[in-house]
């Protein structure tokens, strides 16, 4: 049996016996395109249009400003909340959704400095998302005497014996962005609790894609995105976690009305709400908040143990394809081959990324790219299949073997 034909047989044989293949269903997904970017953008959940079509016709165009009691406006940012509460392991009551990850992020990090008086440090990631550094700077700048230490996840623990008692608190993500590494945020978030410190997590690339457990895991802060495996569109609102425990004292750097414990009395000084509730900025942006609503019902009846196994399952099948498809031709795997230390996608090494990119985009296979070399091949159990992975690689097998690809370096701007 030929190398092809095994590959053949265990992607038809995967996909057939795949419970979560329907789920596919629940997705207006474009004919003729595989597609591997959910990572970054999730595609267009078939219940987002009615949804979209209803909160601008009836609720905008007729309703008018009575939504926001009629219609739930109002309560929008903590029912949706709660809902994304309920994806990563999150009691009602401790996630509010609104803003962008940027404002939520800092809102996350200028809190838990907050909570931490008297200790200077603020540790996060040198491989961090370019946002995530350039946050924990902006927080730090706010605060006399306080610094930024760059330190990589598997360097935490020894750098917390030595400085632990100066930490205010640790900001990690539990997936490279770039590898789609997977760190063990029990024992990173163990290990920061025992210096007393604070463990804030950037869930961006996690959740909606894996199980997570933030109670569980006593995890202080989170924040994530609505548009990668939330699927809630382009710049959908991000979303704030803070842990229950933390809410009486929790002092957030931007005290918009929203926030206020009366927020109509529009009195003169601020006074935080009770709960998540004070973590509220501004009024929110309702469209979006909606969008996200509807493309959160995608996850209804999942078992996110089941989605976990099978986005193993498939990332697994690709790092076989790549092995006997593509490492002959110089093409190298760099995510782990540790099912517990591999996230949602996987990574390939090229040195022409940004040109292969390009050239699998015209042969309909979606993927996107890091500088200077990773090309990123993105999975989401809920629609991608084992025989679309084995495709995709067939199709850069090809255009490698062809040089049928730009080999100029990449132009600023978005790769599509």
């Amino acid at each position: 049996m030929t190398t092809a034909t095994s590959l053949e047989d265990r992607a038809a044989r995967a996909d057939a016996e795949d419970p979560l293949a329907p789920l596919a269903g629940r997705f207006l997904l474009p004919e003729g395109v595989i597609y591997l970017d959910g990572n970054s953008l999730g595609p267009l959940p078939a219940a987002v249009p009615p949804a979209l079509a209803d909160a601008v016709g009836r609720q905008w165009g007729t309703d008018l400003i009575n939504s926001w009691n009629d219609n739930g406006w109002w309560q929008a940012p903590l029912r949706i909340g709660d809902t994304i509460g309920r994806l990563v392991g999150a009691a009602p009551g401790q996630t509010v959704a609104g803003d962008s990850t940027s404002v939520q992020l800092f809102t996350a990090l200028g809190a838990a400095t907050a909570l931490r008086p008297g200790r200077p440090l603020l540790v996060t990631d040198p491989g961090h998302f370019p946002t995530d550094r350039y946050l924990a700077d902006a927080v730090a700048r706010r605060h006399d005497g306080m610094e930024v230490c760059r330190v990589p996840p598997a360097d935490l623990e020894p750098f917390l014996a030595g400085h632990g008692s100066r930490v205010a608190a640790v900001s990690y993500s539990p997936v490279d962005f770039r590898t789609g590494e997977l760190y063990d945020m029990a024992a990173l978030t163990e290990a920061t609790h025992r210096a007393g410190a604070l463990a804030v997590w950037d869930l961006c690339h996690a959740a909606g894609a894996m199980p997570l457990r933030l109670d569980a895991l006593e995890v202080d802060l989170a924040v994530g995105c609505g548009y990668k495996f939330l699927n809630g569109g382009p710049g959908a609102p991000a979303w704030l976690y803070a842990a229950r425990r933390h809410h009486d004292a929790l002092d957030t750097p931007l005290t918009g009305w929203n926030g206020h414990a009366h927020p109509f009395a529009m009195h003169r000084d601020y006074t935080p709400a009770p709960g998540i509730a004070r973590a509220r900025i501004g009024t929110p942006p309702i469209l979006s908040l909606l969008a996200l609503e509807a493309a959160l019902t995608v996850f209804e009846d999942v078992d996110l143990s089941e989605l976990r196994a099978k986005s193993l399952s498939l990332t697994d099948f690709f790092l076989t394809c790549a092995d006997e498809l593509l490492t002959p031709l110089g093409i190298t795997p760099v995510t782990p081959r540790d099912p517990a230390r591999r996230a949602g996608h996987v990574a390939l090494r090229h040195p022409h990324a940004h040109g292969l990119t390009r050239a699998l985009a015209d042969r309909g296979v979606v993927i996107d790219m890091r500088a200077p070399d990773l090309l990123r091949f993105g999975v989401n159990a809920l629609y991608t299949t084992h025989t679309e992975l084995l495709t995709a690689a067939r199709h850069l097998r090809a255009v490698v073997r062809e040089s049928a690809y730009d080999p100029a370096p990449p132009r600023s701007g978005p790769v599509t």
